[in-house]
């Protein structure tokens, strides 16, 4: 659906750069979203699993109760947004005491099908004040354990969204008049709209200053460390040394290394290292690339040291991805990345 050469080429010489959030969300995309539509009358509650696609809600009407996954109840007002980039485990409900029934992944309709609109709750003949959900699941081009992701909080709450965002309203009216509409092209034309609602929930909660001011946020809001990262996501296979970064942050070398690691939490060989093997992983699962083709782009003398630097980080050899429909290794072994990682690279830090 997207041009890979838009994400993973930096941007030409003498080229105006981009602000640092801009560059990093280039290289997020959606590769496929699920959207429903839902009129909840008092009383009513919802539990949302956790999976790996993200989830957004964006409320109107009289809003409603959000048990975050912190086990935390919180108010989501009406014209209130959110995001669950990692489709973290949560709950919606009129009020936090109301009892909630499991959400049921069928209720999203696919792409190019009616939406889904429903109603629910409500005591009989009562007249419980309603709550209008718009809701959605969307796939993001990375798994949630891509470097970019795993920096994001596991919720982004983007309150008075209206105010900060008064595009979004008409996008979602949009996206379901472009479901029910079934017209041709609907899928792709659906999933840039949701491009537009994520990377707009995304920038707003940056520019309010919500949350930890570390991570996500932090490298987010730090020219210096934000045009690194985005360099990094944009051109992986490029021999990105201590020197190279600290030199595309405009600063020394001892100074960048203790910076990055300071805001970004991971030293600059290990994420680099994160992000050229979940690109890797994408080559030969998405791409049907052959392992000796994958180790070459990212400058490997041979198969055999990709191979074993591939299995420390993700968990699993390379040839584990090459198989149809291959899913992620499980959590518990990936993402393993040590010291050894950074003295095995073909480059050094």
């Amino acid at each position: 659906m997207h041009d890979k050469s838009s994400r993973l080429s930096p941007a030409p010489a003498g080229e105006a750069q981009a602000d640092p959030l801009s560059e990093m969300l280039r290289g997020l995309r959606l590769d496929g979203v699920e959207y429903g539509r839902f009129r909840m009358k008092a009383p009513w509650g919802l539990s949302f699993p956790a999976q790996e696609a993200a989830r957004f809600h964006f409320a109107s009407g009289r809003g409603c109760w959000l048990l975050t996954p912190t086990k935390e109840w919180i108010r989501f007002e009406p014209g209130d947004a959110m995001l669950l980039p990692r489709g973290a485990e949560h709950a919606l409900a009129s009020e936090p005491d109301a009892a909630t029934m499991p959400f049921c992944q069928c209720a999203f309709q696919k792409v190019c099908e009616n939406v889904f609109e429903t109603s629910g709750g409500g005591e009989p003949g009562g007249a419980g004040a309603e709550t209008l959900l718009f809701s959605g699941s969307m796939t993001f081009n990375v798994d949630r354990l891509h470097p970019l992701l795993r920096m994001m909080p596991e919720l982004m709450q983007v309150q008075e969204a209206t105010l900060n965002e008064p595009g979004i309203p008409d996008l979602l009216k949009t996206m379901a008049c472009e479901v029910a509409m079934d017209r041709v092209g609907a899928g792709g034309i659906l999933a840039r709209l949701a491009d537009v609602v994520a990377a707009s929930l995304i920038r707003s909660w940056v520019e309010r200053g919500c949350g930890d001011a570390s991570g996500w946020i932090a490298a987010a809001r730090d020219p210096e460390i934000g045009r690194v990262l985005a360099a990094i996501h944009l051109n992986p296979s490029a021999d990105w040394s201590i020197e190279a970064l600290a030199k595309t942050m405009r600063g020394s070398r001892s100074a960048f290394a203790e910076r990055f690691t300071r805001v970004v939490g991971e030293t600059p060989a290990r994420y680099v290292a994160q992000v050229r093997m979940h690109h890797a992983r994408q080559w030969l699962s998405r791409d049907k690339a052959r392992i000796g083709v994958v180790a070459q782009r990212l400058g490997y003398d041979s198969e055999a040291s990709f191979s074993r630097a591939f299995k420390r980080i993700m968990g699993v050899p390379p040839s584990y991805f090459r198989g149809a429909d291959a899913e992620p290794a499980n959590e518990t072994n990936r993402m393993r990345a040590d010291p050894a990682d950074e003295r095995n690279l073909p480059w050094r830090a």
